[in-house]
């Protein structure tokens, strides 16, 4: 036997088995139906029974049984029932099952209808009708007693059974009408039931996955405990019910809860108080502890995969209910393509009698597509609301982790890299989320597919699975191509942005020192890689699409051959069937690749996240707390300690520590530059990992830091730090912490605004506030960490004497200072050396004993001699200690200090009510930018023409249409010239309608590879030019910008937005092009064979871009407001991190944690509403296009026999299958890419920032070696930070000679340091000028200026990376260089005792090195820089004054031919000056020599020096206080 004709004769078989399954199929149908009612009827009086018989042994055993009865129905008379329309509906279907299936046989069996047509036995029609009128009665009896139980939740049971129940009505409708539909038979009573069945367990199959009753349940309060306590977790504090958890079912599916908000948003622009809040269950707050308790068990079991068994633990229940819906859609989705071929032998041989089964066979195509539409969108919702429940919980458990991270894991994982976890990889995680339904999908649809396939084209269905076998195949390696881009394209935005977030950290270091152009270029220089990373996979992307638009062609193409080559027939039904078919299979085909992408970047974020989630926790056992109310002897107890930061190194940060210190005692923490003052504080808090050892604490803390750390914010919120606000408490706190005055100069007092990281307060004010904020906290125990390096020496004293000797006089204070000054006072002083106590003891005792205190005594007393020198040859030897502190401070003012006219009382009793106007004017940080109304033209202008004008935009259309052109053409020509039967006649030979068909399919794939590849190439070379724009524009912004914006707005727009950018936006622009083209094939299709149908789908259009535009506002603000919380989120975090230390040490986790998660819900409240705008509509525009579709085919049933071509007409079928998801897609599209066009517009919001000054002006460039002089002339110089705030300097007018040494003082806040960034042009006078050299420096370029000049800024700032990077930036020195430049400022032996050593690393804000040897490195970078002019801004605030005193001969030795400006508290740096400028208040009180100036006595110059002398020879008198 040859093989054609084993092959003829398998065929028969097949052929054979479908007609026996087809005449049987309808007994099938009715052995499922009893099969399974008979299993759940069986289940549920199981189940009864066991309850009965428990309550009976329950009521009859004891007497307590009986009263516990009574008091049920005692509670339950209480109890006030609401019935509500669901339940009420449930009973209506119920009832109406019941009637149907006890009628239905009635009906058989008395009117004659026979049974045969369906089914051989009678009795098996009879069975399954009176089984499913007994499972009604039962299932409407179970209703019932819900109103009697009080019943809230529907039973299990009843749950799985209505949920079985829909398939199982559906398959046996779709049997009937196939039954019908071959026989050719007209509908009878038993089609009818069928139908009203599937309709009714549809109400109750969306009633079973709601879960609810119906029924609501009040209260007296008597009963109010007890409901509350059964409810459990329902209710988390206090919330507003949200309108999604309180609508019906009826809402939920046609989701017209949300129309109040749409209806909102056409009548007004929505603000963020507009939208309605989130569900109880949706809130971050119940999904961050039902993951934590998830993430929690699986610790216990195993660490390295939890995060995995964590979310799935997490999802599955409402991933279930998604997937139940994803597999519903999947299913009814290929209807269609099943009856199409019935649908064409219909219109072939139709009579006139068989009207009636044309009209079955459409109302089965509506259903099906009403299904589907309801399925579709209910299991997208529930996809994307399970993804923002996971993303709020990810959001928390990130946050929460943030917080107690080691400090090994911190440095492992910088701040930028956590936002990155925040921001992408969550967004990875919550797309696989979606996908996870497409894993439910994918054997439905391929096993469907290949089964029409079969009963269509028989084996030629096995070629169809081979082929798309074969297509599947050559996605693997493009999926593992794609996850190696992928986690490497990950890693190039790590670190983009780790970068970025340090430079925006950083910028006014970088402007100061004129790095601007060189951070750019590094920052362009990352991202050229992650470019190219991207082009990569976007290439691949490419690829795919071509695959994904290829498929089709590719299956059509083998599977019709192989049915020409085994000699199947190919009519025009199955033909058309099949290219239905194909085209619904390549969804899965394509999706498969993105499901396996998915798969991968998920598989890396996860690991990613959990990486971070094992990170070591600092040990909450490191510290013992002993509660305040248990006496102990002692406050702070250590003993045997060693600690390290980093616990692998052999050399322990401190070894051998024993300290006690007992309670009220003032310790003094004094030691050379990194001998590990701040470390022994740390080993207090716990911050320092314990490597051996005990530490003991009693009672709460408090802790002031080196670095400040201030929140962004007013100052009462920073100072009160979550504290209730006690008017007289805070009175006494502003006082003693001397902030008084400066609430004074605020405009809006205490309630003024502060920048980010107090940016826009001096070094002093912040280190004030913050002092001021332990102070309040009313502590037991204080960490000072160095207080008072950045105040001068009159502040100084008076928060010595106020605060730590008044005010803090009985608590514990452990403070660090290198000032000497403070230490006779202390009840204990510690000397710290190489890590160790080297002594301990009372000021006297170590003068004697310690010579490592002596030395920093007598560099201390050398200073001082200093300071007597000067002034005993001013003649003010004879200076009185009469003048105390108050009448000090008052005449260190100047007669003008009054020049705001604000009243003598302070400002911080403003009430919180103050009028908006008010606020606006002291407020600093505004509000993030948000455009209101429709996107504007000029932002799509912007965008389409960035690269080459759009020159690419006419080739990625004319590709596409192209592409459409062909493929309508090859199914047009297939269609067309097949035959419409077996019998009838071949318009054309078979090998000619093969290759045609070949020719345009493969034409129509190839134009698709060169429109993705032209779409992919568009797309990221727009997004590189745009993001280039917006890194130049934000670098070269004036620090104003940055003041007044959180570095948390500009990561969002340069992670988050540019990622939309660079993957999406292109897709979203082409795919609202694409989709008008492609709707316009399907209207010239149908047109061919009922152009009538316009006459609805004109009208249907006009409403659905009715609808397309009553959506749009509402949307539109809606992802603008998403956006816009996006950004605090990040702030927020980035600001908790770089302050978790005192977080920590205030007990203030919790309410941290709190302001993330209201955070959160901040930004879910408008994104969830924005999601659920956009299923309102996409289900509105389904359903109008259904509508469309069904008029359709009713319009061809109703046509004469002969009137079109049954070919055609199948064919315009077949298009119009899709033409519901085609006209919504192109609102969808529209819609999505105005949403996503939003992310464009937020870059160019800071694409177009006002910039500084050009940084070089050609026609202004000064001479090669200006300044040569160095001489600086201010001429009627007034600054202001911005319009609305009050001037910081006015009216300064004064010349500083060349090569002179010029010492400012003045108090805290009096505009030092405004005055040196006046002379860099951080901030451009408002009127005057600034002369050096003759030189007019507002004329200059910035880099030009900025570049000549040096500076050691008030805040020591080292970047990520090496030692040698640090102070060589540029790479403009030799080895030999930095090596002297090390040795000079007394870090050439630290730096050689490292292994690596000038390649020793930096960790991010240089943490790993001391703020003391911080500010050596900036001294070591201007040694290297040799600039004619230096300013010294708080240069050596950080050092001890031993050091600091070999820094200043350094300084001296090194400059002695520049002009030198200093800033210093301490007097004796600028003792020798040449000349001294006094400022108080923004105004200049003094400029003259120190020695001219001392010979006034009544000079604020002389008064400071007698400040400084009587504090430094009389503080023993302090002890007594």
């Amino acid at each position: 036997m040859s093989v054609m004709d084993q092959i003829s004769s398998v065929s028969q078989i097949l052929y054979s088995w479908q007609i026996n399954l087809q005449s049987s199929a309808p007994c099938v149908g009715e052995l499922i139906v009893v099969l399974l009612h008979a299993f759940f009827l069986g289940i549920l009086l199981l189940q009864l029974l066991h309850q009965g018989i428990r309550k009976a042994c329950q009521r009859w055993s004891t007497e307590e049984g009986k009263d516990l009865q009574k008091h049920l129905r005692e509670t339950s008379s209480l109890l006030d029932i609401n019935l509500g329309i669901t339940y009420k509906g449930t009973i209506a279907c119920c009832s109406l099952l019941l009637i149907l299936n006890l009628l239905t046989p009635i009906w058989l069996l008395f009117v004659g209808q026979s049974a045969n047509r369906y089914c051989k036995s009678q009795a098996s029609v009879i069975s399954a009708q009176v089984t499913q009128g007994l499972s009604s009665f039962i299932a409407l009896v179970v209703v019932f007693n819900f109103q009697r139980a009080r019943s809230i939740v529907i039973p299990w049971i009843l749950r799985a059974w209505w949920i079985c129940s829909l398939p199982q009505s559906v398959i046996c409708m779709l049997l009937d009408v196939n039954s019908v539909t071959a026989h050719h038979d007209p509908l009878g009573i038993k089609e009818y039931a069928s139908f009203l069945n599937s309709i009714i367990y549809l109400y109750l199959f969306l009633f079973a996955i709601r879960g609810k009753t119906g029924i609501n349940i009040s209260s007296s309060g008597i009963t109010d405990p007890l409901l509350q306590k059964e409810q459990g977790n329902d209710a988390l504090g206090e919330r507003q019910p949200s309108p999604y958890g309180r609508a019906n079912i009826i809402q939920l599916v046609t989701f017209s809860w949300i129309n109040p908000l749409i209806s909102l948003g056409v009548r007004k622009s929505l603000d963020q108080e507009d939208v309605p809040d989130i569900d109880i269950h949706d809130s971050a707050e119940f999904v961050s502890h039902v993951f934590d308790d998830c993430l929690g068990s699986q610790k216990a079991v195993s660490r390295d995969h939890s995060l995995y068994k964590a979310i799935y633990l997490f999802i599955r229940k409402k991933a279930a209910i998604n997937a139940l819906f994803a597999i519903t859609t999947a299913s009814v989705s290929y209807v269609g393509p099943y009856l199409i071929n019935d649908f064409v032998k219909f219109l072939s041989g139709r009579k006139e009698s068989d009207t009636k089964s044309g009209y079955i066979l459409a109302l089965a195509f509506f259903s099906a597509k009403l299904m589907e539409t309801v399925c579709q969108r209910q299991w997208i919702f529930g996809a994307r609301q399970l993804g923002l429940r996971l993303r709020a919980a990810l959001i928390s458990r990130i946050y929460k982790k943030g917080l107690h991270l080691s400090s090994q894991a911190r440095q492992s994982h910088t701040s930028g890299e956590i936002i990155n976890y925040m921001s992408v990889d969550i967004q990875r995680i919550t797309d696989f989320v979606w996908y996870l339904n497409v894993i439910f999908m994918f054997p439905i649809q391929i096993s469907l597919s290949i089964y029409i396939l079969s009963t269509t084209l028989g084996l030629g269905s096995m070629a169809a699975l081979a082929a798309t076998a074969i297509v599947m195949a050559c996605n693997i390696p493009i999926t593992r191509a794609h996850k190696y881009f992928q986690s490497k394209i990950m890693e190039a935005k790590d670190n983009r942005m780790k970068s970025t977030a340090e430079v925006l950290r950083n910028i006014k270091t970088i402007k100061l020192q004129a790095w601007d152009i060189h951070y750019s270029c590094k920052l362009e220089q990352l991202r050229k890689i992650e470019y190219e990373w991207l082009s990569k996979s976007l290439r691949l992307a490419a690829v795919s699409a071509f695959i994904f638009w290829g498929s089709p062609t590719f299956v059509s193409i083998i599977t019709f051959g192989s049915c020409i080559l085994m000699g199947i027939p190919l009519t025009a039904g199955r033909v058309l069937s099949a290219l239905a078919t194909i085209r619904m299979l390549q969804e899965p085909i394509y999706t498969l690749p993105d499901l396996l992408s998915v798969l991968a970047q998920a598989k890396v974020s996860i690991d990613r996240v959990n990486m971070y989630f094992q990170e070591d926790e600092l040990k909450p056992d490191a510290v013992e707390i002993i509660p305040r109310d248990v006496a102990v002897e002692f406050a702070i107890e250590i003993k045997n300690g060693d600690f390290s930061w980093d616990p692998s190194s052999k050399t322990p940060t401190l070894s051998g520590i024993n300290l006690q210190v007992k309670k009220g005692m003032r310790v003094a923490i004094c030691g050379t530059v990194g001998s590990g003052k701040s470390s022994l504080l740390s080993s207090v808090l716990g911050e320092i990992p314990k490597l051996s050892g005990m530490v003991k604490l009693s009672g709460t803390k408090a802790y002031v830091p080196q670095s400040p750390w201030i929140l962004t914010g007013n100052i009462r919120d920073n100072i009160l730090f979550g504290n209730e606000y006690e008017h007289l408490k805070y009175d006494q706190t502003i006082r003693a912490c001397d902030l008084t005055k400066d609430l004074e100069l605020f405009s809006e007092g205490d309630l003024t605004e502060i920048g980010e990281r107090g940016i826009t307060m001096s070094g002093g004010q912040k280190q004030r506030i913050q002092l001021a904020r332990a102070v309040y906290q009313d502590a037991d125990i204080y960490l000072l960490d160095d207080p008072f390096s950045a105040v001068d020496a009159h502040t100084g004293t008076h928060l010595f004497q106020d605060c730590l000797m008044r005010l803090l006089k009985e608590k514990t204070v452990l403070y660090v200072t290198h000032q000497v000054e403070f230490l006779p006072a202390a009840d204990l002083i510690v000397v710290m050396q190489n890590g160790k106590i080297t002594h301990a003891g009372k000021f006297e005792e170590l003068l004697q004993q310690s010579v490592g205190f002596e030395l920093l005594v007598g560099a201390h007393n050398q200073a001082l001699e200093t300071v007597l020198t000067v002034e005993n040859s001013s003649r003010l030897v004879d200076t009185q200690r009469q003048g105390s502190t108050e009448s000090t401070e008052n005449e260190l003012e100047p007669t003008s200090r009054s020049v705001t006219g604000l009243p003598n009382g302070t400002k911080h009793n403003l009430k919180q009510d103050i009028c908006q106007e008010s606020t606006n004017k002291g407020k600093l940080l505004q509000d993030e930018e948000r455009e209101k109304g429709s996107i504007g033209r000029e932002v799509y202008l912007s965008y389409l023409r960035a690269v080459w004008h759009g020159g690419l935009i006419p080739f990625i259309l004319i590709a596409q249409s192209i592409f459409q052109a062909l493929q309508v053409g090859s199914n047009y020509w297939i269609a067309w010239a097949s035959p419409p039967t077996d019998e009838s006649e071949k318009i054309v030979s078979t090998a000619t309608l093969f290759q045609v068909y070949i020719f345009l399919s493969v034409g129509s794939a190839l134009c698709v590879l060169v429109r993705a590849i032209l779409v992919s190439v568009f797309g990221l070379l727009t997004a590189q030019k745009l993001f280039t724009d917006m890194l130049r524009s934000v670098l070269h912004a004036p620090m104003s910008f940055f003041d007044s914006t959180p570095t948390g707005r500009i990561l969002n727009r340069a992670s988050t937005d540019q990622s939309v950018l660079d993957l999406e936006i292109a897709g979203r622009l082409a795919w609202s092009a694409f989709s008008v083209i492609q709707i316009l094939g399907t209207i010239v299709v149908m047109s061919q064979v009922a152009w009538q149908v316009f006459a609805i789908f004109i009208p249907v259009t006009a409403i659905c871009i009715w609808y397309q535009r009553y959506y749009t506002p509402t949307a539109r603000e809606l992802a603008r407001l998403a956006g816009t919380q996006r950004s605090p989120i990040l702030h927020h975090f980035a600001e908790s991190i770089s302050g978790a230390a005192t977080i920590r040490a205030f007990n203030q986790e919790d309410r941290f944690i709190v302001g993330n998660l209201n955070l959160t819900d901040a930004h879910s409240r408008p994104w969830f509403h924005n999601m659920s705008a956009t299923e309102w509509l996409c289900f509105r525009l389904n359903i109008l296009s259904n509508l469309v579709f069904v008029f359709a085919l009713m319009f061809l049933v109703s046509l004469p026999d002969g009137a079109i071509n049954p070919s055609i007409a199948g064919l315009a079928v077949t298009y119009a299958l899709n033409l519901n998801i085609q006209q919504a897609s192109i609102i969808w599209n529209m819609c999505n890419a105005e949403n996503k066009m939003i992310s464009v517009e937020r870059i160019l919001q800071y694409s177009k920032i006002t910039s500084e000054a050009p940084f070089v002006i050609e026609e202004c460039r000064p001479p090669k070696d200006w300044p040569s002089d160095g001489s600086i002339s201010l001429k009627n110089l007034e600054i202001r930070y911005a319009e609305h705030l009050p001037s910081v300097l006015r009216n300064i007018t004064c010349t500083f000679p060349g090569k002179r040494k010029i010492g400012i003082v003045g108090r805290t806040g009096s505009g030092k340091s405004t005055l040196i960034q006046a002379l860099f042009r951080i901030v451009e006078p408002r009127s005057g000028s600034i002369v050096i050299d003759g030189v007019d420096v507002g004329k200059l370029g910035l880099h030009d200026l900025r570049s000549r000049l040096s500076i050691i800024p008030q805040d020591p700032t080292m970047f990520e990376g090496t030692i040698r990077g640090n102070l060589d930036p540029l790479q403009q020195h030799t080895d030999m260089q930095i090596w002297e430049a090390l040795e000079k400022c007394q870090l050439g032996e630290t730096v050689r005792e490292k292994k690596e050593k000038l390649e020793s690393p930096v960790v991010e804000n240089g943490e790993n090195w001391s703020v003391g040897q911080r500010q050596l490195v900036c001294l070591g970078r201007t040694l290297l820089k040799r600039s004619s002019v230096l300013v010294l801004d708080e240069a050596t605030a950080s050092v001890d004054t031993a050091t600091d005193g070999v820094i200043q001969q350094i300084i001296r030795r090194e400059f002695r031919d520049c002009t030198v400006i200093t800033i210093a508290h301490r007097i004796h740096t600028v003792i020798d000056s040449d000349l001294v400028l006094v400022l108080s208040q923004g105004i200049i009180v003094e400029y003259d020599s120190p020695a001219r100036l001392l010979e006034r006595r009544d000079s604020s110059f002389s008064k400071l020096i007698a400040e400084y002398s009587l504090r430094s020879k009389g503080f023993n008198n302090l002890v007594g206080l």
